[in-house]
């Protein structure tokens, strides 16, 4: 059993990254495991949760979560039962992509932009050349595509399934489709990290990292995409949880 702690009714694991991600490679490891529903979940997710139903339902069936964010860190500490660190989903990603290379796992990258999409697979075969891509997609499609996508991923039965569609939308999208995702070993959701990746957005600078400013580097400096939520919109989320996860008990 994964020790975890309770903030707004989602269970954050304890795990470290570095035993997230003996855990996960474990699972990728064993023979015909079942799909693995992975969430890294921020403030903002467990702000929207509080009035999503079938959130929560997600929340619930999910395999393991881990804390995507600096609030969720300062809210555990709160609460006397401190996780050790942020496991965040781009931090993750880069950890599997060098597991998958030294044992040549195979991922499938379903989101983000079609030249955004495939400058990160470009680079992602540069870097971890013995990493197999099963198969790619960008993340506009219409219903007849991802019928077209989901077999193309049931053929393929990738290790790795990795989702660059925005949360919640993008586990919303794992529980509608899980019974069709049979054969892949896992399954996640990383935000903008293909953004990253393909060069189209630069990661913070260190001094924003060591003081978990992440976020704000992200508000300032990265273009919304159109369609969607205004980043400033979003973020509105922070005051909320920090007002009922850190200072009200």
């Amino acid at each position: 059993m994964i020790d975890t702690v309770n903030i707004l009714g989602i269970p954050f694991s304890k795990l470290t990254m570095h035993e997230t991600v003996e855990l996960l490679s474990e699972h990728i490891r064993q023979e015909q495991p079942k799909l693995f529903h992975l969430i890294t979940a921020n403030p903002e997710i467990a702000i929207v949760r509080q009035t999503d139903k079938l959130l929560q339902t997600i929340i619930a069936e999910a395999d393991l979560i881990t804390p995507d964010g600096a609030g969720i860190v300062m809210a555990s500490k709160r609460k006397g039962d401190p996780v050790p660190e942020r496991v965040t989903g781009y931090d993750l990603l880069l950890r599997l992509l060098e597991q998958g290379n030294d044992r040549k796992w195979s991922f499938y990258f379903l989101g983000t932009d079609e030249t955004t999409s495939l400058a990160a697979v470009e680079n992602i075969q540069t870097r971890y050349p013995q990493v197999v891509v099963a198969g790619r997609h960008n993340g506009f499609f219409s219903g007849d595509e991802e019928l077209s996508i989901l077999q193309e991923m049931k053929q393929s039965k990738p290790d790795v399934l990795v989702i660059a569609m925005g949360a919640p939308y993008t586990d919303k999208w794992i529980y509608r489709n899980k019974r069709e995702l049979d054969g892949v070993k896992l399954v996640f959701g990383v935000g903008g990290s293909l953004d990253v990746i393909s060069g189209k957005v630069k990661p913070a600078p260190a001094i924003w990292k060591a003081m978990n400013l992440e976020w704000l580097h992200r508000l300032l400096t990265v273009p919304v995409a159109k369609g969607q939520k205004s980043r400033w919109r979003r973020q509105s989320a922070l005051p909320k949880f920090f007002y009922r996860a850190v200072i009200r008990k």
